[in-house]
């Protein structure tokens, strides 16, 4: 065979290889509280990503537009936490198992969370954009924040 075929052939199993081990656990639980928080947090970054954007003057900021933009993130705010039951740590969450052990911990993370979020939605019914930066900013450190200290995959 020659170089070039053996290479394409290894380089194809690899991938398959690779492709099977990525596959993650489906989630099996009668009520699946691991998806349907992933759902949440989903719609978390879907809502604030465009705050974000304005936040770094890479959109243009609709005040109307931004105003349910963060009313919407602040109905979302309280929904993903009741998710987190005892019997919700198995794969596929990416939840460290601190989430559980520490709950003190994690109670107050979601409670400062909710606090720049209903924050951030106060300043969004002005027009002060430094106000409304700073608000945006304190949201998406308040997500690292939280990542960093109970997502075993961290993504910052």
């Amino acid at each position: 065979m020659s170089r070039l075929l053996i290479a394409t052939l290894s380089l194809l199993t690899a991938t398959v290889a690779l492709t099977g081990c990525s596959q993650e656990a489906p989630d099996n639980h009668p009520n699946q509280p691991v998806s349907k928080r992933r759902a949440v947090f989903k719609e978390f970054t879907r809502t604030l990503e465009p705050m974000g954007m304005v936040a770094r003057d890479r959109a243009t900021y609709n005040a109307a537009t931004f105003l349910a933009q963060a009313q919407a993130l602040q109905k979302l705010s309280a929904q993903p936490w009741p998710l987190f039951t005892p019997d919700s740590d198995y794969p596929p969450t990416k939840a460290d198992s601190k989430v559980w052990q520490q709950p003190d911990d994690f109670k107050k993370a979601q409670l400062q969370f909710q606090q720049v979020v209903d924050e951030l939605a106060e300043a969004a019914t002005g027009t002060d954009l430094d106000r409304i930066k700073t608000s945006v900013n304190n949201v998406q450190k308040s997500c690292k924040t939280c990542h960093d200290a109970f997502r075993k995959d961290r993504l910052y």
